[in-house]
């Protein structure tokens, strides 16, 4: 599974929130397996949109979306509280 390069707004989030070290582990488990229990992924609502999100760590959330050629492209990264 290819993953596009994160936009320079999500790189900037994740190091304004030190979340960075976490995010790149959480991506190791992903490209190994997209369903892995410990991401929690989900489809999302409204689920005809086909967005995904899956944990970060306990409070932050990444959103991202498969696109028609197989490539994952993360489009928000967010407190999952709010």
């Amino acid at each position: 599974m290819q993953i596009k390069p994160l936009s320079p707004k999500l790189v900037k989030y994740l190091t304004r929130h030190n979340l960075t070290d976490k995010f790149n582990k959480q991506l190791g488990l992903f490209k190994e397996n997209f369903n892995h229990p410990s991401l929690n992924t989900e489809k999302l609502a409204p689920r005809e949109l086909g967005l995904y999100s899956l944990r970060i760590d306990r409070k932050y959330r990444a959103v991202f979306h498969i696109l028609p050629t197989g490539e994952v492209q993360f489009v928000d990264i967010n407190d999952h509280y709010q």
